[in-house]
């Protein structure tokens, strides 16, 4: 049987309208999941803090020999491990992964592997090739996560190297890898590294600068993800006493700082020696601690499953076990405590997104929409076509004047007079994809129906 994690978001819409964000177990037994990855194909890899990878086939079925096992090589445990997993865009022709994990000293290790030449489901543990070391004065705060941006660089989050309010004040020194966003070029190597510098990093050429870095200010990036659609960059920073923080910038943007220690989310917290804040950049959404307090970042939903996440960033918090979401103009929604510790989010070939709990399950994010009383069931008007792309027909037995259209979030989109008339064709081009709910209004009735944008 499959296990559902089910919490209705309940939206003020006239009548009771909601949002179920529906969490159903796609596979079981995994230890400390950390990381989900696809490879370009209908498989999922799933890393293991402990360092092992994983494969979920396309069925659900979980291979009983790991894709790779570097359990001998690592130090585990806290906020160490095998924390993260890219692989190369041209994968299904170079065989090439990425991997970030904790060295028995505890310093952190990027490092490239390369599948086994025979066996699609099997890494050659003998393929490792060494980037770049960073040196970790403390346990915590490794950051971990890494990705290809759109434009094919390697882009690798590390933490501000630990202890607490960044003591060193390492995220805001660029001659340090700690606290930023590194971006290289792995395909390109130079000046004697395993890897290249593009040259449009922000200190390329530097003599001072680390010239690896894209970013900084940055505490413990728990995850980032590019938008498969914009290539914009979502940031999630875990907090220091009071706030988590999501940042949102075009993947373009080179040399933004963040703001840490100077700033925890909007909030002054150490600003001896900053920057004006003019020249920071700050999070598009944040929340308190009294809502959670490690955030986990996720994605925005760019999947075809599910046309009423269209375009919303999702994300969870490790410790309270909150879902919410953040609009395309940074509006955060609380979507409740959905009772696990929530580690990372990933994505399938398709854009369909995925949910590790640290207790080894991996759901699939799924919904289900909750129409109230006075909805489309009422037969009184009806929607044509639904789904719809550029215009709806609204057909009515009795007499309409008014309809007005909300996004999922209540905010108003159309308001519109209309002569009294039984039938209308309303233009919808301007609508993005996702779901609405139209209003229908005549002489003491309403009526509300439910409109689905592709």
């Amino acid at each position: 049987m499959k296990k559902l994690l089910t919490l209705a978001l309940l939206l003020s819409f006239c009548n009771s309208f909601g949002q179920d964000i529906i969490l159903n177990s796609y596979a079981e037994g995994f230890v400390s999941p950390l990381n989900i990855q696809n490879a370009g194909d209908e498989r999922l890899f799933i890393v293991e803090q402990g360092g092992r990878i994983k494969i979920i086939n396309g069925d659900g079925s979980v291979n009983p020999t790991p894709f790779l096992d570097i359990s001998a090589e690592i130090s585990s445990g806290g906020e160490r491990g095998l924390l993260g997993l890219a692989f190369h865009p041209d994968y299904a022709n170079n065989g090439y992964f990425f991997v970030y994990y904790t060295k028995p000293n505890g310093d952190s290790q990027v490092a490239r592997f390369s599948v086994d030449g025979s066996d699609p489901d099997l890494a050659d543990p003998n393929s490792e090739l060494l980037l770049f070391d960073i040196g970790q004065p403390f346990s915590n705060h490794n950051g971990g996560c890494i990705a290809f941006g759109p434009d094919g660089y390697l882009y690798i989050a590390t933490g501000d190297g630990g202890s607490g309010g960044d003591p060193g004040n390492r995220a805001q020194n660029t001659t340090l890898l700690l606290g930023k966003m590194l971006r290289i070029d792995v395909d390109n190597p130079g000046g004697g590294n395993n890897y290249g510098i593009p040259v449009d990093n922000p200190f390329a050429g530097s003599g001072t600068d680390a010239e690896e870095i894209w970013a900084y200010g940055l505490r413990n990036p728990w995850k980032f993800s590019f938008d498969r659609v914009t290539g914009d960059l979502w940031i999630a920073d875990v907090g220091q006493n009071a706030i988590e923080e999501i940042n949102h910038e075009p993947s373009t943007a080179p040399g933004l700082n963040y703001g840490w220690r100077c700033y925890e989310g909007s909030q002054t917290f150490n600003t001896s020696g900053c920057p004006d804040p003019s020249t920071l950049t700050f999070p598009v959404a944040e929340y308190p601690h009294s809502i959670g307090s490690s955030i986990t970042g996720g994605y925005v939903y760019r999947g075809s499953d599910y046309p009423d996440l269209e375009g919303y960033y999702i994300f969870a918090d490790f410790v309270s076990g909150i879902l919410g979401t953040v609009d395309g103009s940074g509006n955060f929604t609380n979507l409740g405590n959905y009772g696990q510790n929530w580690a990372s989010f990933g994505e399938d070939i398709n854009g369909e997104m995925y949910l590790a709990g640290f207790n080894g399950i991996i759901y699939r994010v799924e919904t289900n929409i909750i129409i109230g009383v006075n909805d489309q069931s009422n037969q009184e008007y009806s929607l044509t076509p639904n789904p719809a792309q550029s215009e709806v027909t609204i057909q009515g037995v009795n007499e309409f004047n008014h309809i007005s259209v909300f996004n999922v979030e209540g905010a108003l989109i159309i308001d519109l007079e209309v002569p009294v008339t039984t039938s209308i064709s309303l233009p919808i081009v301007g609508l993005s994809k996702g779901l609405y709910l139209i209003k229908v209004e005549s002489e003491g009735a309403v009526s509300t129906h439910k409109l689905v944008v592709n």
